[in-house]
């Protein structure tokens, strides 16, 4: 067994702001602890809570790493105390709570997953914080059922990409709104029934004539601001809404009575400070349930851009730009 080195290259930042606020750094390798693994990163991946704690709004949770990011795949260099389910050698992919753009970057041992057969380590780290995310909060919270009618806004970024193929391969009639025909028409072809380009089309609209007048019986947001109240509209009675992010505001004055009227479920879930066993109980279910649809071909990663780790700066920019389709990546050499 090679010998761990004593320091390592990361991304820090050391004050919040743009993109070029993130800099290479050196820092110590970390040691695990108890119940974690230590895994010398090939690949991680980028993500909008990843920007939003560049910008100082979303700060590590007590006792995660401060730096960025939230999933990644490569080899398990150590274990921790009490660690069973791995070993060293294995290829796994995880979800994190920070510390992924990283040379090293340790993982609770629940929250890791085997590296799907036939996927690359830049796919497999791809695929944590997305697929936790719409498995947790489509599936487990709206319990999204087959048959059903599903909406997704942004259906290009990585969460987007992920839902559509995952409420297809489960039997729902998908929906989803993208910003042109080009990524209307990607959506499309990653199974989305109908996909709607909000630049130029009502999303309440279209889906009433769908649907009939019936709406949607599941929607997963990200947006927030002025789509609650639109969300309000385009679901059909007793429909789950599960909010994940405000990009255009958390804070909006809205008439409830839609909601009481239709018997809507609202709700809201955040991953990255969730406790280490509900964490391992969706890594359990995925494992079960989705990774032999990826094995399969069924549902895949979809990648926009890779950037070398040092470059952090330039996938951000990328991100905000909001030009890219499927999930932006860093790759450490």
């Amino acid at each position: 067994m090679t010998e761990l080195p004593a320091t390592m290259t990361a991304i820090g930042l050391p004050t919040p702001g743009g993109p070029e606020a993130l800099v290479p750094v050196e820092r110590p390798v970390p040691v695990p602890g108890a119940g974690e693994i230590l895994v010398k990163v090939a690949a991680a991946g980028v993500n909008r809570p990843d920007v939003m704690q560049r910008k100082g709004l979303y700060p590590p949770p007590p006792g995660a790493p401060d730096i960025p990011g939230l999933e990644i795949a490569g080899e398990v260099v150590a274990l921790g105390e009490g660690v069973t389910r791995w070993k060293l050698g294995d290829m796994v992919c995880a979800l994190v709570s920070g510390g992924g753009y990283a040379q090293y970057c340790l993982a609770d041992e629940g929250s890791a997953l085997p590296v799907p057969a036939g996927l690359s380590m830049v796919e497999a780290a791809a695929l944590p914080e997305t697929f936790f995310t719409v498995w947790t909060n489509v599936f487990d919270l709206a319990g999204l059922k087959e048959g059903e009618r599903f909406l997704v806004h942004g259906g290009t970024s990585g969460i987007g990409t992920t839902a559509i193929q995952l409420a297809r391969a489960f039997g729902a009639t998908v929906f989803t709104t993208a910003g042109s025909a080009e990524k209307c028409e990607v959506c499309r072809q990653l199974g989305a029934d109908v996909a709607i380009d909000y630049k130029t089309e009502d999303f309440v609209a279209v889906v009433k004539e769908k649907t009939g007048g019936k709406g949607v019986n599941v929607i997963l947001d990200m947006v927030g601001g002025s789509y609650i109240a639109r969300n309000y509209e385009a679901a059909a009675p007793q429909a789950r809404l599960v909010q994940i992010a405000f990009m255009e505001g958390s804070k909006v004055q809205i008439d409830f009575m839609r909601l009481m009227l239709k018997r809507l479920s609202h709700m809201g879930s955040t991953l990255r400070s969730r406790p280490k066993a509900e964490k391992a109980a969706i890594a359990a279910s995925l494992v079960e349930k989705v990774w032999p649809l990826i094995e399969a071909g069924k549902v895949k990663p979809v990648m926009d851009q890779s950037f070398p780790l040092e470059k952090a700066s330039e996938a951000h920019a990328r991100m905000e730009s909001s030009a890219h389709i499927g999930k932006i990546m860093l790759t450490v050499g």
